[in-house]
């Protein structure tokens, strides 16, 4: 018997055994069906907020003297 869990930091495992799932959802895993689609989740479009790098960054010497 396989039994399948999903953790949101460590990713998918499969258990062999009853007993490990169980200890495996007192850490915070979750059980899934691989066979049942995943529900379709809209990717958020990345917007890029830094300020933009210019390619001299070579400060203007003052004239003097």
């Amino acid at each position: 018997m396989n039994i399948y869990l999903q953790h949101p930091v460590h990713g998918a495992k499969v258990a062999t055994m009853e007993l490990e799932a169980v200890f495996d959802e007192t850490n915070g895993w979750t059980r899934y069906n691989p066979e049942t689609p995943a529900p379709a989740v809209e990717a958020e479009v990345a917007v890029n907020a830094l300020e933009v790098k210019r390619k001299y960054t070579r400060k203007a010497v003052a004239e003097g003297v």
